[in-house]
């Protein structure tokens, strides 16, 4: 299969929709960022590549960071992992306050705030603090990525931290129910931290490829997690990974994949590769314009989804 053409033929088709949907003003760090950019790449089982537009120019992945975690997390405390926080669609929008305070103060998944910073703040309990946790999770996405220099943006994090009232309420909320073990403050700038990463599409598509492979990295051997565990997560992605549109872009992509909010997608085709795309203007849900409809081109370009 040509890749390199198909992508090509990708972003040909979708330039004219680059410019439509909007860029996450809310967190002012980002608002900046100019709508028309566009990346995408996709990594083979070999390791090599196929990539078109500013592939290696690096974004925030915001809630891309979210599967790093879920994968850290459920390695170190497997099952027990989920009387924190469950694997069910949320059917809402990812900050929602009255469906944690419906549920007891229960996440519905991994990959919406509550549920990512409830696993954050198991990963800080795992590490003693949340300086080792952080520097865990930053070193988990170098050595998935083989990218020693990944980090994140201080001034994404501090922008999120001065607007992040709601996700301090839902980290209280938790609290309140008793799930939640460390100091509220310094948990949820670990979250905004990790949040924060930036990474390019040429890295992010490389970092996914243990998930493509039943937890273990076909170029480097490495084992990341267990096929059971990678099943899993791969699960959650499809369900959960683009928010209340999940089964909309089940049903028009039909990938695996997980969103952010700085317009990255990242996505698996299990035994085969996986991908990156980058468009930073968002639809109504949250989630990459451009970034999906490239998707969707992809799988019906080349009839790889599973479905």
């Amino acid at each position: 299969m040509d890749y390199q053409a198909i992508l090509e033929a990708i972003r040909d088709e979708i330039t004219p929709h680059l410019h439509k949907g909007k860029v996450a003003d809310y967190i002012p760090a980002l608002a900046s960022v100019p709508k028309g950019k566009f990346a995408m790449t996709i990594t083979l089982e070999s390791g090599e590549q196929f990539s078109v537009g500013e592939h290696a120019e690096r974004f925030s992945i915001q809630s891309i960071s979210k599967v790093f975690t879920f994968t850290l997390a459920l390695g170190h405390y497997g099952r027990r992992l989920y009387k924190r926080v469950g694997v069910e669609p949320s059917g809402n929008p990812f900050n929602s306050l009255v469906q944690l305070e419906y549920e007891h103060g229960i996440p519905r998944n991994p990959f919406i705030n509550a549920g990512a910073i409830a696993v954050t703040d198991a990963l800080v309990s795992y590490y003693k603090d949340e300086y080792r946790a952080l520097e865990a999770i930053l070193d988990f996405i170098r050595q998935i990525s083989g990218e020693a220099g990944i980090t994140f943006d201080h001034e994404v994090a501090n922008s999120e931290m001065e607007h992040g009232d709601r996700n301090l309420a839902l980290a209280r909320l938790m609290k309140s129910f008793g799930n939640f073990d460390n100091e509220v403050l310094s948990t949820v700038k670990t979250y905004f931290k990790h949040c924060a990463v930036t990474m390019s599409t040429d890295e992010l598509s490389r970092a996914m490829l243990y998930l493509a492979f039943g937890g273990i990295d076909p170029v480097s051997g490495r084992k990341f997690a267990t096929p059971s565990q990678a099943k899993r997560i791969n699960a959650v992605m499809l369900t959960c990974g683009h928010y209340d549109a999940s089964g909309e872009f089940a049903y028009h992509v039909g990938l695996p994949a997980k969103s952010g909010v700085g317009g990255g997608i990242v996505a698996v085709v299990p035994g085969r590769l996986s991908l990156a795309v980058w468009s930073p203007a968002l639809n109504k849900h949250g989630n990459s314009y451009a970034g999906t409809l490239a998707l969707e081109k992809f799988t019906t370009k080349t009839g790889l989804s599973i479905f």
